[in-house]
């Protein structure tokens, strides 16, 4: 399925709302493109600014981000494909604006003045529309406010003809009885594993001769990586924490200073769903409440992912017209419709996390741990000065850790090494780009700590000699031959079961499983034997290996899932929803492409190259 118009569904919201996108933007500054007086590119005479497109850009990069949880550059963000699936996105959205005004599609004043006013994203403190506020957003994003309402206009007049083109496709009914048919189908199993015990010989035990082929049929197994040596020096706080003594005065500054976290409120797990029109969610509602579709199913179908919807933990405060509905649960359930600025929505509370007051002498060791580490911290930053002019005068690794408080070591740094101070990142970093015409400097790490290292030499990979690892080579070799042996075993199983023989009577601990479906999942047996059930036939034996394990499967025939079972009707349901979808976006996606073609698509790589060069 095509990734151009995933937010096809969202509405115009999606426009309005970038005037609150510049606080997830990481400090990015918008305005450093001139204005958007320059373009990446156009469609026809629609032009994309290389403010759109460092708009677009940044966010997607922020939600990767959240997804890996740490800063993305430019340069991964493209090693990802994240720029290709940026620009593919606003030429297509070009597209369909200049079809869109091609074909004499516009949106009244009013509309656009419902839709920017409604955005509480403007709203000031009493919950209305205002003007200042609205202002000083669109100046934070680059826009002006003529910019940004045409912007608006020419969103809703292409979601207006993408959901023309869109809109009505339904999946076929075939292919969904194909896809649910599919799912559904289950199947029981007998299968068992061939052990060591099953084997009617054992592994004969090896020479000399045998053992020493082994090993150099096997080299790579019995090499050392190549390593890099390398001295250092290094200060971290945890080193001086017997130093750092910080007072109770200290210690109740900082409770004070976080009595928030310490005195919580009742708080509530609970995610959101927003819904057009009041009919549509107590629909919503109705169907929730008759066991019909789940809380996270009604999510899918508008197009929301779960991490949409999660509002996280929540206080009274935090939940507006809703609070009291909320939290007069006393266990998980859902309440809604509610009116709340963005339109009548369901919630759904999935946790009760109890009022939260802790006193300072509850408090006071984790402060006191923090207070001390923090205070070690500071001392390092104090010495910084003194350690750099040292390492700058000539002072060797040896003088830093006779005469200052750093300490002296020395390791082996191949890219498995991650203990010690190879578990810092910052350390391992240094020590793979260091060489030894580089003098030592101090170099800092995440913790407040700091270091200096030289490299001695690099150790060059080499086989690990055979009497060093014999050991190694007798347990490989009789699990390589322990193996084989398993699976002579097992084809003699499966030849004899296909000859009309029965796996139980093979000798084997066999096990008689319920039906399974493709997604489903046996306790002890790999995730392989699973997709083996479907690949065999009926009555028929297989056999699957799963590293050192091998066994042995007879499917029973198929079962159809039961069409009047509500989880099956559920399942065809959604299936058909996201088919359809999948098809709509398709479509969409054809429509622009041809747009493209028949408009005249021009890029500008340069200005593209500029903005991610500014975005490093």
């Amino acid at each position: 399925m095509s990734t151009k118009f995933r937010t096809h569904g969202k509405g115009v919201v999606v426009w309005i709302l970038l005037a609150v996108m510049v606080l997830g933007l990481g400090g990015f500054g918008i305005s450093s493109f001139s204005g958007g007086s320059q373009k990446i590119g156009s469609v026809g005479d629609t032009d994309i600014t290389v403010n759109d497109y460092a708009r677009a850009l940044q966010r997607q990069m922020n939600a990767v981000q959240q997804q890996l949880g740490r800063p993305l550059t430019v340069t991964e963000a493209k090693s990802y494909g994240i720029d290709q699936q940026v620009q593919a996105q606003l030429f297509a959205q070009a597209a369909l604006s200049e079809e869109a005004r091609r074909l004499g599609l516009s949106i009244g004043d009013a509309e656009v003045a419902r839709q920017i006013t409604g955005a509480s994203a403007f709203h000031g403190p009493n919950g209305q529309f205002d003007r200042e506020t609205y202002r000083m957003a669109l100046r934070q994003q680059g826009y002006t406010e003529g910019d940004f309402e045409r912007q608006v206009r020419d969103d809703i007049a292409r979601n207006l003809l993408q959901g023309a083109i869109a809109s009505g496709v339904s999946a076929p009914k075939t292919l969904v009885d194909a896809y649910a048919d599919y799912i559904t189908e289950s199947r029981p199993v007998s299968w068992a594993e061939v052990t060591e015990m099953d084997l009617t010989e054992e592994p004969a035990a090896p020479d000399e001769a045998a053992l020493q082929s082994y090993y150099d049929a096997h080299q790579d197994r019995y090499t050392s990586p190549e390593s890099r040596e390398i001295t250092y020096v290094w200060l971290t706080p945890d080193m001086l924490k017997d130093e750092a003594t910080p007072d109770d005065t200290t210690l109740r500054a900082m409770y004070d200073q976080r009595s928030d976290e310490y005195r919580q409120p009742e708080r509530r797990l609970v995610d959101k769903l927003v819904f057009p029109s009041e009919e549509e969610a107590q629909k919503a509602a109705d169907r929730l409440n008759a066991g019909q579709i789940s809380f996270e199913d009604l999510a899918r179908e508008r197009g929301l992912d779960i991490t949409d919807i999660d509002l996280g933990e929540v206080t009274r405060g935090d939940l507006g017209n809703a609070a009291d509905a909320v939290f007069a649960l006393t266990e998980p359930g859902v309440v809604g419709p509610v009116a709340t600025d963005l339109g009548p929505a369901l919630f759904k509370m999935n946790g009760i996390l109890p009022a939260d007051d802790t006193t300072f002498e509850q408090a006071k060791p984790d402060l006191e741990a923090e207070a001390t580490i923090d205070q070690a911290r500071a001392m390092i930053t104090a010495m910084t000065a003194d350690l750099e002019d040292r390492l700058a005068s000539g002072a060797t690794l040896e003088d830093m850790a006779k005469d200052t408080k750093m300490e002296l070591g020395h390791i082996s740094m191949t890219p498995e090494t991650k203990d010690g101070i190879a578990a810092y990142e910052d350390f391992r970093t240094a020590a793979n780009s260091v060489t030894q015409q580089d003098f030592p400097e101090l170099r800092t790490f995440d913790d407040g700590g700091v270091f200096a290292l030289q490299l001695d030499g690099i150790t060059p990979a080499a086989p690990i000699p055979f009497a060093e690892v014999r050991d190694r080579v007798i347990e490989d070799w009789r699990n390589d031959e322990l193996a084989r042996l398993k699976a002579e075993r097992a084809e003699e199983v499966v030849a004899a079961v296909d000859a009309g023989a029965v796996l139980a009577d093979q000798g084997l601990l066999v096990t008689n499983s319920a039906p399974v479906e493709r997604t489903g999942f046996i306790e002890g047996a790999p995730t392989a034997l699973i997709g083996k059930i479907f690949e065999t036939e009926p009555g028929k034996a297989a056999m699957v290996t799963d590293q050192d394990r091998v066994f042995v499967l007879v499917p029973g025939a198929s079962i159809a899932a039961d069409p009047a079972a509500p989880e099956t009707a559920q399942l065809r349901d959604a299936l058909a929803q996201r088919l359809g979808q999948s098809m709509s976006n398709d479509l969409a996606t054809l429509f622009a492409t041809a747009a493209e073609a028949k408009l005249g698509l021009n890029v500008n790589t340069a200005a593209i190259n500029a903005v991610q060069a500014q975005m490093q």
